[in-house]
């Protein structure tokens, strides 16, 4: 069965609060050379097939079950 990932993001503009809590501790942890980190939201789907159709619906999903297009941007894509 296919498999359709979508990756949810803050928006750009949006502050990243869990992001930048990550970005702190790494220097702490002994880790360098780290600019910025944000963190987002990974869903993977298995759907009975791959095509435009699927792949619109799940756009569908995505913008209103799985993000708040509001402060979020989210990808769809085939896994593979």
């Amino acid at each position: 069965m296919p498999r359709v990932i979508v990756d949810v993001m803050p928006k750009p503009e949006i502050l990243d609060p869990q992001g930048k809590a990550v970005h702190g501790a790494l220097p702490r942890l002994g880790f360098s050379g780290v600019t910025d980190v944000r963190q987002g939201k990974r869903f993977e789907l298995e759907v009975d097939a791959a095509d435009e159709a699927t792949l619109a619906e799940v756009a569908k999903i995505a913008e209103t079950l799985l993000s708040n297009p509001v402060i979020e941007d989210f990808t769809v894509r085939v896994d593979g």
